[in-house]
């Protein structure tokens, strides 16, 4: 398998590849929560990368770009957004939050009910496939 640099092209082709292979056995999303997701000081990337996450469809829907009225923005070094999104590390919001690195503009109760959720089945095996196919 290739491993690719979280976020880069390559690393989000291969990621929607994923998220389409198990589009029909995603389980609901748990809290409906619109925010936009800009991750910073990415060592390919000159500029911000520009996300979203979007639950209010029932399942989750992470991509790049932006949505129209989000309820939260979420600003984030590289760093801090590989160890939540590939490591799952939980414990780095909040070091992250109480260090500056993680930003959060817009309703914060959603996003605390969102990280509170405990991972599915279904969840756990795109988030270990995930992690195979980043570069560490």
């Amino acid at each position: 398998m290739n491993r690719h640099l979280f976020l880069s092209s390559e690393w989000i082709e291969a990621a929607r590849q994923i998220r389409d292979e198990y589009h029909d056995r995603l389980p609901p999303a748990p809290v409906a929560i619109r925010a936009n997701v800009t991750v910073t000081d990415a060592p390919f990337a000159d500029q911000s990368i520009a996300a979203y996450l979007d639950t209010s469809q029932g399942t989750l829907m992470l991509d790049l770009g932006s949505i129209e009225d989000p309820e939260l923005h979420i600003r984030v070094d590289y760093a801090t957004a590989r160890r939540l999104f590939v490591t799952r590390d939980q414990g780095a919001a909040m070091e992250a939050f109480m260090t500056g690195r993680l930003v959060v503009e817009g309703d914060f109760a959603k996003l605390m009910a969102l990280q509170g959720q405990p991972f599915d089945p279904v969840a756990e095996e795109i988030a270990a496939r995930l992690s195979e196919l980043t570069e560490t």
